[in-house]
C-alpha cells in the first residue's frame, strides 16, 4: 500500500514539474513563435494582434527583405558578418587558451596581480573604451576596415573568455601532463597534445558565446566601418528601417528571423560541449 502511494506521489511530482516546465518554456520561447508568425502579417496585424499564428503563408516578406533597399542583398551583410566572425574566434580562442594556460599552469612573479588585474578590467563598461580606441585605430589607418573588430580579441582582451577557461584548467588534475613531461614533452607540446583536449567543452563555450556575441554586434561595427558595401547583418538591419518612408514590418522581421538562423544552427551543433563547457568547472580526480 505504502509502495503504491509513494510510486502515485512520484508520478503526481514528475506531472507537476514536466507541466511547470513546459510552461516556463512556452514563455520563454512565445517571444520567438510571435517573431516568425508576425513575418507573415501585414503591418496592420503586427500591431493589433497579439497572436502568433498567421492568417495566411506569404514568404514574399523574406524575399523583398532580402533583396533591401540598397544594391546589396543580405548575401553581402552575411558573408560581411562571417569575415568578422569566424577570423575573431580563431584569434580568440588561440589567444585564450595561451593566456589562460599560462595563468593556470606557470608561476611568476606577479601572477596573482595581473590575473586580478584582468579580472578587474572585466567590470569596465566598453563604451568608456570607445574613445580611446577609435583614435588609435584612427592613427593606425585602421578605420572603414575589420581589422579593429578583429585584432584586439589576438591579445586575449576577452577576459571573460580567459577567466572561464582559468577556472577549467584548475578542475584538470596534472597526473598526464606529469607524465608527459616525463617523456620529454615542452610546454607547447604539453598544451596541444594534453591541455587542448581536456579543454575541447570550455573551447566550444568560447566558440560559441564569441559567435553569437559578434554576430549581434552593433556598436563596434556603427563605429568603425563608413562604407554600406562592408555592414554587417546587424548594421544591415537598422539600415533597412528607413526614417523617411512607411517601413515594411514584416519585411525587417522576416530577415530578423533568418538573422538568427546561424546563431541557433551554432548553438545546437555545440549543444552538448557547450552545456558541459558553461556547467562544469574541469575533471574532477
Amino acid at each position: 500500500m505504502s509502495s503504491a502511494l509513494s510510486d502515485h506521489a512520484s508520478r503526481t511530482q514528475t506531472l507537476v514539474r514536466t507541466t511547470l516546465l513546459l510552461a516556463v518554456a512556452l514563455v520563454m520561447l512565445y517571444p520567438l513563435i510571435w517573431l516568425v508568425g508576425a513575418s507573415f502579417k501585414t503591418n496592420a496585424q503586427i500591431f493589433t494582434e497579439i497572436g502568433p499564428i498567421p492568417d495566411r503563408l506569404d514568404f514574399s516578406a523574406y524575399a523583398k527583405g532580402w533583396k533591401t533597399s540598397t544594391e546589396y542583398t543580405f548575401a553581402t551583410y552575411f558573408l560581411n558578418s562571417f569575415l568578422i566572425t569566424i577570423p575573431r574566434i580563431a584569434v580568440t580562442v588561440v589567444s585564450c587558451v595561451l593566456v589562460a594556460y599560462a595563468f593556470a599552469r606557470f608561476e611568476f612573479w606577479g601572477r596573482k596581480l595581473l590575473f586580478g588585474i584582468m579580472v578587474g578590467t572585466m567590470m569596465l563598461p566598453l563604451i568608456v573604451l570607445r574613445l580611446p580606441q577609435y583614435l588609435m585605430f584612427k592613427e593606425l589607418g585602421w578605420l572603414d576596415t575589420y581589422l579593429p573588430l578583429i585584432v584586439p580579441s589576438a591579445f586575449a582582451t576577452d577576459t571573460f573568455f580567459v577567466f572561464m577557461l582559468v577556472q577549467f584548467l584548475r578542475g584538470i588534475p596534472r597526473d598526464m601532463e606529469e607524465a608527459a613531461v616525463i617523456d620529454g614533452c615542452n610546454a607547447l607540446q604539453l598544451l596541444w597534445h594534453i591541455i587542448v583536449p581536456l579543454l575541447k567543452p570550455a573551447i566550444v563555450s568560447v566558440v560559441v558565446f564569441q559567435f553569437i556575441w559578434t554576430m549581434n554586434d552593433f556598436m563596434g561595427p556603427l563605429v568603425y566601418l563608413a562604407s554600406v558595401e562592408k555592414y554587417p547583418v546587424s548594421l544591415a538591419l537598422k539600415m533597412s528601417i528607413g526614417a523617411t518612408e512607411e517601413v515594411e514590418w514584416a519585411n525587417v522581421i522576416a530577415i530578423s528571423v533568418v538573422a538568427l538562423i546561424p546563431s541557433v544552427v551554432v548553438f545546437f551543433l555545440a549543444q552538448r560541449h557547450f552545456i558541459e563547457g558553461a556547467s562544469s568547472s574541469g575533471i574532477k580526480g
